[in-house]
């Protein structure tokens, strides 16, 4: 594994993955075989392994030296009604239970929606069942990071604040920062200069201590955005990221940790941004 501040990969299995052995074993190996150190589960339509497949991604993700992380399912909502809570709490808790029996460290989730309530208000629910959920994570001597992403449309639950108060008010709860999804979050071009997102690993530090900076895990691709937010995802060359300001921020803040790759490209923009932490950070 490089020795590098950060660690690269890709949300999902790259595309040059073979069939054989495929899965997220042949996934890893991918990856490590493409000088690419994390990768993410992406379990984003339910967990579907059995504990003894979690073993053997265990066992090739600690040979291949390959950082391990999950995405949980889509359909999980801090927010959810009364009624469908416990359905959508088990998603996640399915996540982190299967993901540590595999080896990741950290589980990626969207936090849900505002239902047009505002913030303050919906942080009020989501915030003591986030807390009771890692509660019950930690009794079962589970050790996984649970991380709130940013989402990149403002109707969702998942701002910048959000995921910070979240993570200051529960141990064991830190944020996943899609810095493309803070870009399309406002609709109109903003969260896309090195002030911005200066600004942002500041309040980050201030918040949450300075050791965050150190254990980010960030997701970053090109994005198609409008009025209302995140579109879609993009190749880096098709879109207006200014990604390389954003490594000159990281690397300012003396930044750590992993940085995943959700391009529809995906391995060949994670080389991409290896080449560019790489030419910035070896001067």
């Amino acid at each position: 594994m490089p020795n590098s501040s950060f660690t690269f990969g890709t949300v999902g299995s790259p595309i040059s993955t073979p069939k054989k052995p495929g899965g997220s074993v042949g996934s890893v190996l991918r990856s490590a075989e493409l000088g690419l150190f994390a990768f993410e589960l992406g379990w984003v339509r339910g967990v579907n392994v059995t504990e003894a497949t979690c073993v053997a991604i265990r066992a090739q993700a600690a040979a291949s030296k390959v950082a391990l992380s999950v995405h949980a399912s889509y359909f999980f909502n801090l927010n959810a009604t009364a009624d469908e809570w416990p359905k959508s709490r088990k998603r996640l808790m399915d996540a982190c239970h299967y993901g540590h029996l595999a080896g990741a460290t950290d589980i990626i989730f969207h936090p849900g929606s505002y239902f047009q309530r505002p913030p303050a208000e919906v942080l009020k629910v989501a915030i003591p069942r986030l807390r009771d959920l890692v509660k019950e994570v930690r009794d079962a001597g589970n050790p996984v990071t649970l991380r709130p992403e940013t989402m990149g449309k403002s109707a969702m639950l998942g701002s910048f604040e959000d995921t910070l108060e979240m993570s200051a008010e529960i141990e064991g709860v830190l944020p996943c920062i899609d810095f493309a999804h803070l870009h399309a979050r406002p609709g109109d071009g903003s969260v896309n200069s090195y002030a911005e997102w200066d600004a942002i690993l500041k309040t980050l530090k201030k918040k949450l201590g300075a050791p965050a900076l150190k254990r980010m895990h960030i997701h970053l691709s090109g994005i198609e955005y409008g009025p209302k937010g995140e579109k879609k995802h993009l190749p880096f060359a098709e879109a207006d990221l200014k990604y390389k300001d954003l490594f000159r921020a990281l690397a300012a803040h003396k930044c750590a940790g992993r940085i995943l790759c959700e391009s529809p490209l995906m391995e060949e923009d994670a080389a991409v941004l290896v080449k560019a932490w790489e030419r910035l950070t070896k001067r």
